[in-house]
């Protein structure tokens, strides 16, 4: 890949709008992948190199959010221990599929999960005053987050869907506290899955470093509007995103 002036803009770019929409709502890789595998990556290169963007706006997110008093630190631990074995499941699996296979797998699952958000949009937006559960007391949610963590380690396009799907309409969290502790989840899940694309030599970093400058600075300004939002607004902003990710789809 030949990094000049015009590819560092589009991937600083794509990154910032990325990161922006990763830590509101979801879908931003459905931006980031294809913009990597435009410029020559291969889907298994780009697959990885995705995740040094998704670590660094996590850690900006998490921070953000904990700063808003939006994350609930007691619920922290209960939560990653599923989403991080699935995650770490995930990425073993997408580290050793054939390109031919994994692309196909991608596109599959970024339009399943998308048109299934697009349907159901009030499933992940609990109402005011609805008490949260224990992903330890309720099974259900506790295989849900290891499947958001398993389909994360996989594949990372649209994670945030699912993760506020099992955070929002499985432990009943109001859409921004849900994002705050989506973030942590995608945190946990995003290192132990940098660290399995490292081993398999699938982190192209020059590009990947670029891309998190700009995702960066996306989630900062992101976490700004998101905890000054009132959760009808981000409930509609996830709605859009849904549809955008299906039109991201059949472009992929």
């Amino acid at each position: 890949m030949q990094l000049d002036l015009f590819s560092i803009v589009i991937l600083s770019l794509t990154g910032f709008i990325a990161g922006g929409i990763n830590t509101v709502a979801g879908g931003g890789s459905n931006l980031t992948l294809p913009a990597l595998m435009m410029f020559g990556l291969p889907a298994d290169i780009a697959n990885g190199t995705n995740r040094v963007a998704i670590l660094m706006q996590s850690i900006v997110g998490v921070a953000g959010y904990d700063k808003h008093d939006t994350l609930d630190r007691p619920a922290i631990i209960p939560i990653l221990i599923p989403t991080v074995i699935g995650g770490i499941i995930g990425a073993v699996v997408a580290a050793v599929i054939p390109n031919a296979f994994l692309k196909p797998i991608l596109l599959g699952t970024i339009l399943t999960m998308s048109v299934i958000i697009l349907i159901k949009p009030d499933f992940i937006a609990p109402p005011p005053g609805t008490p949260t559960k224990s992903p330890t007391e309720h099974p259900g949610a506790w295989w849900g987050l290891f499947a958001a963590g398993l389909y994360g380690g996989f594949i990372q396009a649209g994670v945030g869907f699912i993760l506020l799907a099992a955070l929002s309409g499985g432990l009943r969290y109001d859409l921004i506290r849900a994002n705050a502790l989506k973030m942590a989840c995608a945190l946990a899940f995003t290192i132990a899955a940098v660290g399995v694309f490292i081993v398999f030599d699938q982190v192209w970093w020059a590009p990947g470093i670029i891309l998190a400058i700009g995702s960066m600075a996306g989630a900062h300004l992101a976490v700004k509007v998101a905890v000054k939002a009132s959760q009808e607004s981000i409930k509609w902003f996830l709605f859009a995103m849904t549809l955008c990710a299906v039109i991201g789809g059949f472009l992929f």
